[in-house]
């Protein structure tokens, strides 16, 4: 029960933002709301999440094992799609959707709710690997769907989240801590950023079209998200024999749905954002049951 409770919570701002787009029609502009995030306010809740509590680099094991199973799928979902989708936006959306998982908003509420808030430390420094992946690896994919190869390379260094994460990880590797003044502006910031987010997932949900759904490629990042993804995630944390809590987090990460910063790059980029809401949202939906078909994987 407390689980649906916390997905249905972090849903009920999704629902907001479809009923205002199904209430004022054009007189709501979702790329406004996309711009304003990630220029302005996504930089706020990256820079708060990366300082406002000191990395702990002694638990560096939980990152590093979710970025090599991140990498794996990466490079599975890339030859795949090569295989399978001939049209380069498509090629995009499949190579990077399944590996941009809801590692925050929805990955550390899951994590106490499952295991504690044990988990919070590692739960916290995995969501800001996979910041870095969203604002690298999703940036140039989701580009690549209207970009050359050197311009997706280049929007990677044109976003202003990247910089404030390493602006923020040199300071917090630094002992530097914000001014208690300003860590509530900071924190009401980030927050936005989040409800934004859903709202504007919500906005796009309005203009999904059933009838269009591309049920090939759907197929494709559900099979990525939910067999092939922790699959390998099994695999490697087996061989490496790792701790109980941190096995149990990092494969929990992994199978996370997708985020709904795919949403956000996809509008930015003009690559499929209707079709990208629906792998967003047909993902979360799955994963209110799945997860608990899944929980004997659990330790």
């Amino acid at each position: 029960m407390h689980i649906l409770l916390s997905v249905g919570g972090i849903y009920l701002f999704i629902l907001l933002g479809f009923f205002a787009k199904l209430t004022f029609k054009e007189r709501m502009h979702e790329k406004t709301l996309v711009l304003l995030s990630i220029y302005f306010l996504q930089p706020i809740l990256v820079f708060w999440g990366l300082t406002s509590r000191k990395i702990d680099f002694s638990v560096v094991e939980a990152p590093l094992l979710f970025i090599t199973v991140t990498s794996a799928a990466l490079a599975m979902s890339f030859l795949f799609s090569r295989l399978l989708f001939h049209e380069q936006k498509e090629r995009s959306i499949a190579t990077v959707a399944s590996i941009v998982g809801n590692t925050g908003n929805l990955g550390i509420p899951l994590g106490i709710a499952l295991f504690g808030e044990q988990s919070v430390i590692y739960t916290s420094i995995i969501n800001m690997a996979n910041v870095f992946l969203v604002n690298s690896v999703g940036v140039y994919f989701y580009s690549r769907g209207n970009f050359s190869i050197r311009e997706s390379f280049y929007n990677i260094f044109k976003l202003p989240p990247i910089w404030f994460g390493f602006l923020a990880l040199l300071l917090n590797y630094n002992g530097f801590a914000l001014h208690e003044a300003l860590q509530e502006p900071l924190k009401m910031g980030a927050y936005a950023t989040m409800v934004i987010q859903l709202a504007i997932f919500g906005m796009y949900l309005y203009s999904v079209e059933i009838d269009k759904i591309n049920w090939r490629l759907f197929s494709f990042v559900a099979f990525m998200k939910f067999a092939a993804i922790p699959l390998m995630a099994l695999l490697i944390l087996h061989l490496n024999h790792v701790d109980p809590l941190v096995y149990n987090v990092v494969l929990l990460e992994l199978i996370v749905p997708l985020a709904v910063m795919n949403v956000n790059l996809a509008a930015l980029y003009d690559c499929k954002p209707a079709v990208v809401t629906f792998l967003v949202f047909s993902t979360s939906v799955i994963f209110m049951v799945y997860i608990f078909a899944v929980m004997p994987l659990f330790h």
